[in-house]
């Protein structure tokens, strides 16, 4: 269990000095320069013949991205690394404007208009792969027009049809562009998605860092900026601010993020701050300010709803079988998503040894919520060795949850809330818990920990700091940390603590103040043995069902 510093909550760009100091002399670079699986799919797709007649690309399915990759093919053909073919986007697959129309007059065609693949023929039509979800009947005859059959055109009224309409073979490779959803769903609606007939390639939304990709990941900034005709960023101060929210972007501090739609939007913003003149670091931080201002309704209204006490959470004081765990909630309509802690409590009673989880029984427990559950129940009968059941059962729950709770993050949580009730040992409620463990006791990595750690944070400066409030995360988390300035500020005054531990045996310690085990008599594990052992003394006696439940609780 180690007490982090501040400096490990946010990136630290140190090693990349020599780089910030000589922005001016990196080179500005294209959307392609920092795409190297897209760029060999490209190249290869236009160096097949015959087959593969499709090329998959898995990107965002926007106007933005599409093109991107048309110009990544301009680019292309002006390096000469593929041929001179047309390249053709298009919004439609109708029949009509994919094959063309043509007019009748006394069973005579009087007049052609070239469709889409007439532009593209001997190169490409990218579409986006919603096309071919929306329009189920276009796709079959798109398909064997690809694949080299002869397609006639469409007739511009349905009652006259020419007894020999135009007919053309087409020799056009079509490029398809969406996300993974859309693309898993093309392979259901046809397997030959899965087959041969596709190249695959990849849009890549964020680079790892290391000196060569962050010298690139800065050059390719400039292309944007260029590319958009934007005010460029002043000096190495703003370029740090753009980073480390850039880290936050990818939750990781190694790498850094390559969505044109963040870059856009938030430099355009900073531009509106600057007044179209050099963005400087203040604007930067203005312009996020701004942002977070206007998609702030829900988490402020989150903590008026604990403050008023509606949603009771606690963030002083002790108590059993009770802790503060963290969710980050996802709301449709709502644009980002955002922390907020949630009290898990635990009651035992007599009973078989049975762990009940309540959202799983109401129907509200993810499949993924419950696998941590019982990886949480293997974990205690492991540690506890037991040759029978316990002589009790538990009920685990979170309270004031009306929506579906899914995941295994809390499963670090939901193990703390049923020791303390085995153990009558209390849990320090001005700790908060997030961590996943395994069947040994390894705290494993969860998601979302910069709106997980600032969602306690700001519900107890709210309610008022004491110093002694703070997360325990897993380690293998920190370097996802990117954190506000506000929580840096109270770590720097130690008013908030983070402690990053590896292990149940080391989480345990700063939540409860006690060993998890060991050859003490004061630990959780020996004082649920003393409990286990002072139920059954009093189980072989011939008293009452009653007194056997006072004698449990400790009721004199």
């Amino acid at each position: 269990m180690i007490k982090e510093s501040w400096q490990s909550a946010i990136p630290n760009f140190d090693q990349f000095k020599d780089e910030l100091s000589n922005i001016d002399a990196i080179p500005a670079l294209s959307f392609l320069d920092l795409q190297p699986r897209l760029k060999s799919s490209l190249i290869r797709f236009d160096q097949v013949n015959d087959f593969p007649r499709f090329l998959l690309i898995n990107s965002p399915d926007n106007f933005i991205y599409r093109q991107a990759i048309t110009q990544s093919y301009e680019d292309l053909k002006a390096e000469q690394q593929i041929s001179q073919v047309p390249i053709i986007t298009s919004d439609s697959i109708e029949p009509e404007d994919l094959f063309g129309q043509y007019q009748v007059k006394d069973g005579e065609v009087v007049n052609f208009t070239s469709g889409l693949l007439d532009k593209a023929n001997g190169g490409y039509l990218i579409i986006s792969a919603n096309l071919i979800l929306a329009n189920p009947r276009s796709w079959p005859k798109l398909k064997s027009a690809l694949l080299g059959e002869s397609c006639p055109a469409i007739s511009s009224d349905p009652r006259q049809i020419a007894p020999n309409p135009p007919v053309k073979n087409y020799d056009v490779k079509l490029v398809i562009v969406g996300d993974r959803n859309q693309l898993g769903d093309l392979e259901h609606f046809d397997s030959d998605f899965r087959s041969q007939l596709c190249i695959f390639g990849e849009v890549e939304l964020e680079v790892k860092a290391s000196k060569k990709s962050f010298k690139q990941y800065l050059g390719y900034v400039k292309g944007l900026i260029e590319q958009n005709r934007l005010p460029q960023l002043q000096d190495s101060e703003a370029w740090e601010v753009l980073l480390k929210h850039g880290t936050r972007e990818t939750e990781d501090q190694e790498r850094l993020p390559l969505c044109l739609i963040w870059h856009k939007g938030l430099l355009a913003e900073a531009s509106i701050e600057a007044q179209h003149q050099p963005i400087k670091s203040i604007h930067l931080l203005k312009a996020l300010t701004h942002k977070e201002y206007r998609q702030s309704y829900l988490p402020m209204r989150a903590i008026d709803d604990i403050l008023e006490g509606q949603v009771i959470i606690e963030t002083q004081g002790e108590r059993v079988g009770q802790v503060n765990g963290l969710t980050v909630i996802e709301i449709p309509g709502h644009p980002v998503t955002y922390g907020e802690p949630a009290r898990i409590s635990c009651v035992i009673h007599l009973g078989d040894g049975d762990i009940t989880d309540v959202e799983r029984k109401a129907e509200l427990g993810g499949n993924l919520h419950a696998k941590g559950m019982m990886i949480m129940q293997a974990f205690l009968a492991s540690a506890l060795q037991l040759d029978e059941p316990l002589p009790f059962s538990a009920s685990i729950v979170f309270e004031q949850s009306y929506s579906e709770v899914d995941g295994d993050s809390a499963s670090l949580a939901e193990l703390c809330s049923l020791l303390s009730a085995l153990s009558g040992y209390p849990i320090n409620q001005e700790i908060a818990v997030t961590g996943a463990i395994d069947q040994f006791g390894r705290v494993q990595a969860v998601g979302g920990l910069n709106e997980k750690i600032e969602g306690f944070f700001h519900v107890c400066q709210h309610q008022g700091l004491t110093g002694h409030q703070g997360i325990v995360l897993p380690k293998t988390n920190l370097k996802h940390l990117s954190l506000h300035q506000d929580v840096i500020t109270a770590i720097k005054a130690e008013q908030f603590h983070i402690w990053s531990v590896e292990s149940v045996d080391e989480a345990l310690p700063v939540i409860f103040g006690k060993a998890f085990r060991g050859e003490d008599d004061d630990t959780i594990l020996n004082k649920i043995s003393e409990r286990i052992e002072h139920f059954d003394k009093h189980e072989h006696n011939p008293c009452s069902f009653l007194n056997k439940i006072k004698n449990f609780i400790g009721f004199h």
